[in-house]
């Protein structure tokens, strides 16, 4: 079973809301860290200046929160550190050495990485060569500030590089670090005809978070909007001794982002059966 104190909160789905309202509510929620989704008018690349870093500081320290990770955007351009534009593949790595020192300076564990994605166009070796490289120059950054990186598969529709566990196996075997572990996403793994087993058979101890999404199997739901097996999903973590974080996402639905809240509070109800209450050391 799981403990309580392994799951975190996120600003996933707060996007419309201000940071210091999203802080109050995950802290009401009994949430002590957070998934800290790197966007405006939260905290993103692009507006990251000291006087913002601070007031996120301080709006974090004033609800008890403290940040398990940082997961800038980055599915979207311009931000893509596989794209076969060099121009913006470098200005990319140079936006996640700044979040690397985002993280440090916020307290923060793990950067979280997604591969990026090359252009359809060219081969799909090259876009592995130029995701490996960018990744590893970022890791080494992020290392020398005393930062882990993290790093999630994508669904086909998000990327051409890394996409189902075998790929993700073979990317991070090819990696220089040994400081990055791996992201579970449970509608990637479903679209993926993968599964919890086979992600721990790979991993084992190195899987550090889980972002616990339902789905149809694609899309990013809250729990009981979509037809995945998530109760069977969180038990099989818990008989593999999962010991890092899990977060929900739930996206792309309207009426999250109208009212993330009562979403957050379906998934907390759902999960609850899951979480030892009792064993929070």
């Amino acid at each position: 079973m799981l403990k309580r104190n392994q799951l975190i909160g996120a600003n996933f789905s707060f996007q419309h809301h201000s940071f210091r309202w999203t802080a109050e509510k995950l802290s009401a929620m009994g949430l002590q860290q957070m998934e800290l989704w790197g966007i405006a008018p939260h905290l993103d690349l692009f507006h990251d200046n000291r006087a913002r870093l601070a007031e996120v500081k301080a709006i974090l320290g004033d609800n008890g929160l403290a940040v398990r990770c940082f997961t800038p955007e980055q599915v979207l351009y311009p931000i893509n550190i596989a794209s076969g534009d060099s121009a913006y593949r470098e200005a990319s790595v140079e936006r996640f050495m700044q979040a690397a020192d985002v993280c440090a300076e916020l307290g923060a564990q793990y950067l979280f990485l997604t591969p990026g994605r090359g252009f359809e166009c060219e081969s799909r070796q090259t876009a592995w060569a130029n995701s490996i490289q960018s990744i590893n120059r970022i890791a080494a950054h992020a290392c020398a500030l005393g930062v882990s990186c993290l790093l999630e598969p994508l669904q086909r529709l998000e990327s051409n590089i890394v996409t189902n566990a075998d790929a993700l196996e073979s990317f991070w075997r090819a990696l220089d670090g040994d400081d990055i572990d791996i992201v579970l996403d449970l509608v990637a793994m479903a679209t993926a005809e993968d599964s919890v087993g086979d992600y721990f058979a790979r991993f084992g101890k190195r899987i550090a978070h889980v972002h616990v999404v339902d789905g149809t199997p694609a899309g990013h739901l809250a729990w009981g909007d979509g037809n995945l097996p998530l109760d069977d999903y969180i038990g099989q973590l818990g008989r593999h001794g999962f010991a890092g974080t899990l977060t929900f996402e739930p996206f792309g639905n309207g009426s999250y982002a109208l009212d993330p809240v009562s979403a957050w509070r379906r998934c907390l109800e759902a999960i609850a059966p899951h979480l030892d209450e009792t064993d929070t050391e």
